[in-house]
């Protein structure tokens, strides 16, 4: 059936007998999703029919859909397809039931008419796990897995949240302003979407999540463990280097095809914050919030004074243990006392 969402067209649920079960998602531009035109499903749409029957041990369709091919070849006999159309108030369209039997002679009237009273109930089945499944996968691509769990879990009141330690990992597009006014809209979209995905990727892949997209920058947590914030602050890390590395090869291959180079400045910091429901009554966002983030939002703008790509605060420095340099200690706008900043001691500007 299909999908609402950004990387999937649509899911599929398979059952052999005798076999497991698969469940696939079919990724836009994959080989499920050109080739669906090649389906009895795409000939019954076409036709704006909602059931079809093939005799493959006949050989009907079999030269028409390779799908049907290969269940000719694994011994099928004959296939069925039903289209159920959901609600017309969902986006979703609808769910496309298909049986094949391997029985000689294939599914006798007996059969068809439990089939035809079975359809419609697992229809209703599918649009009651389609219509969760897509709220729950859509909440959490517009605000992070961990965050989408706890919505749906009931934390949604305005001011409901609460103090978390967590590891603050900010990434900024450095000059990307005047990009805007050089390069067109869509440009300017694409490119966005090029470093976000990178930046994405290597917050994830340490277990991190992305709170919030900002213009051209990005704000990221790591919560940390009490006992053990270290980990926390070696996972924000291990993400800010492979940011920066990954940031050098996209720029390669982009100066390549007569491309701007791009930097990308990331700031380090840990501290506690607020995590949790803000906003107007009717509109909340839930997102962190505190002096932490306010300090990591300051300490951004030191990149490019000092010159450097990537830069930690004092208590992230301390906690991660890394050889580090201090850069000095600097006032920041907002900031009642001067902080200490730091650079890892192997990385050059």
């Amino acid at each position: 059936m299909p999908s609402i969402h950004p990387m999937y067209g649509g899911v599929s649920a398979n059952f052999v007998r005798g076999g497991a079960t698969t469940i696939e998602n079919a990724e836009y531009g994959s080989a499920a999703v050109l080739n669906f035109e090649k389906t009895p499903i795409y000939f019954l749409l076409g036709r704006g029919e909602t059931s079809g029957r093939w005799n493959i041990a006949k050989g009907e369709g079999v030269d028409d859909y390779p799908q049907l091919a290969e269940f000719a070849h694994a011994g099928g006999t004959d296939h069925l397809v039903s289209l159920l159309e959901f609600p017309k108030e969902a986006a979703l369209r609808g769910v496309s039931l298909s049986l094949t039997s391997d029985k000689p002679g294939g599914f006798s009237d007996d059969q068809l008419a439990i089939v035809a009273k079975l359809f419609p109930a697992l229809g209703l089945a599918c649009y009651r796990i389609a219509a969760s499944k897509t709220a729950s996968d859509i909440l959490a691509v517009y605000t992070g897995a961990k965050t989408s769990a706890r919505i749906l879990a009931g934390d949604i009141q305005r001011g409901k949240g609460g103090a978390i330690n967590a590891a603050i990992l900010l990434a900024d597009l450095r000059n990307f302003t005047a990009l805007t006014e050089i390069y067109q809209p869509g440009e300017i979209a694409g490119f966005l979407n090029e470093h976000f995905e990178l930046i994405g990727w290597h917050v994830e892949e340490n277990s991190g999540e992305i709170l919030k997209f900002m213009g051209d920058s990005v704000l990221a947590i790591f919560p940390t463990d009490a006992e053990d914030p270290q980990k926390a602050c070696m996972a924000a890390l291990a993400s800010a280097r492979n940011i920066l590395e990954a940031n050098k090869v996209l720029n390669g291959q982009r100066r390549n095809d007569g491309g701007p180079d791009i930097g990308v400045d990331v700031v380090l910091h840990l501290g506690e914050v607020f995590y949790g429901n803000i906003g107007a009554r009717g509109r909340l966002d839930f997102t962190v919030i505190g002096s932490a983030v306010n300090e990591a939002s300051r300490l951004e703008k030191l990149c490019g004074t000092l010159g450097h790509h990537l830069l930690m605060s004092e208590s992230f420095a301390v906690t991660c243990a890394v050889a580090n340099d201090c850069l000095g200690s600097f006032e920041l706008r907002g900031v009642s006392k001067a902080v200490n900043v730091f650079k890892l001691a192997d990385m050059v500007s």
